[in-house]
């Protein structure tokens, strides 16, 4: 396993050349400048990412879920039981989950890991990469150890290794497990400053009695850890949780194998949050998905510098915006591939004005 330490110094920026050419290039298209908005973008990031303008053939696709439990469950922050996890891990594997379906129809494979579920019953389907059975409460201490969330960290980046020697050329994230919403408002206040009001929503579905309990609870986990900002490493180990840590590393192994990795809702947001903090070129690789409707995911955005594409009032999680943002993913290459220059159309479009100025 190399150390995060070492993927983190050999993270470089995208290719800004290959991206500049594939801009130039998709303005040659037969269209107006700018008309297809951010498909374009979307398309001239895959070419910095890779590194080339055409060729880009990302159709060996995974969706990457790590599962784990938070021992802030005990502190009623879900609204489901924590055996949850496990029947959910079931289907998942079954492929019978929300995720699962919508990966198959975008025709991608799932990765699903157990990082940290708190059960010894093995599931088929998961691979075992489990750091313990869950997090500590994290109002009483830290989640875990120092070495434990570097442990994640290493798991997540050792994943996206193993990947990419398999030939997948996209990635998306997942996670599961009960009470992860909860931490990952934690994670986000531990690394930005924000109130408990901004980065808590109510997850699965809270009453309103529970949704108070909640930003109580993580305000709590706050004042009692007192998370580094300045260090994410610290943040993720007092007020985090194994699939996000791990989530982390998927990001910066991305980043590392320059492979495009799809963001999905608010706790994969987090995650990518802390990877830019570890090394802020990782930011590069990373294609945001959906608009979650956790009031924590516009802040996560914002400190990114991104903007998701599609906004679908979607809040299940699991990675399931990731399959949609495949097909947009796809439609951004078939563009570039397919459309012709108004050279080979023979249309003069010297008289077209850029749209993205008006």
């Amino acid at each position: 396993m190399i150390r995060y330490e070492e993927i983190i110094q050999g993270i470089h920026p995208a290719d800004r050349k290959a991206r500049q050419e594939a801009s130039t290039y998709i303005d040659g298209l037969i269209k107006p400048m700018g008309s297809l908005g951010k498909l374009e973008e979307l398309a001239a990031d895959i070419a910095g990412i890779t590194g080339r303008v055409h060729g880009n053939n990302l159709k060996k696709r995974t969706v990457v879920v790590l599962c784990a439990d938070n021992g802030v469950y005990e502190e009623h922050v879900a609204s489901a039981p924590q055996e949850v996890t496990v029947l959910m891990a079931h289907a998942m594997a079954a492929g019978r989950s929300g995720m699962t379906v919508l990966a198959k129809e975008a025709g991608s494979d799932c990765t699903l890991v157990d990082i940290g579920i708190n059960s010894d019953e093995p599931i088929p389907g998961l691979l075992t990469r489990k750091i313990a059975k869950g997090t500590a409460n994290f109002t009483k201490g830290p989640a875990m150890t120092r070495e434990m969330c570097i442990r994640a960290i290493e798991t997540g980046t050792e994943l996206v290794c193993d990947l990419r020697k398999d030939g997948y050329t996209l990635l998306g994230t997942g996670e599961l497990g009960m009470g992860n919403t909860t931490s990952s408002a934690c994670v986000l206040m531990g690394l930005t400053g924000v109130s408990a009001e901004q980065a808590v929503g109510k997850g699965a579905g809270l009453t309103a009695e529970g949704y108070e309990n909640k930003k109580r609870v993580a305000q709590l986990a706050l004042s009692v850890n007192s998370p580094d900002p300045e260090d994410p490493v610290d943040v993720l180990a007092k007020v985090g949780g194994f699939d996000i840590a791990g989530l982390t590393g998927v990001f910066l192994g991305a980043a590392y194998c320059r492979i495009p990795v799809v963001i999905d809702g608010f706790i994969s947001a987090v995650s990518a949050l802390a990877a830019s903090r570890l090394c802020p070129d990782a930011a590069d690789f990373m294609i945001p998905s959906h608009a979650s409707k956790e009031p924590g995911f516009a802040c996560a955005m914002k400190e990114l510098g991104k903007e998701p594409m599609l906004l679908m009032n979607m809040r299940l999680g699991e990675g399931s915006g990731c399959p949609l943002a495949f097909h947009l993913i796809d439609a951004a290459i078939t563009m570039i591939e397919e459309m012709a220059t108004f050279e080979e159309a023979a249309i003069d479009g010297t008289s077209l004005v850029d749209i993205r100025e008006h």
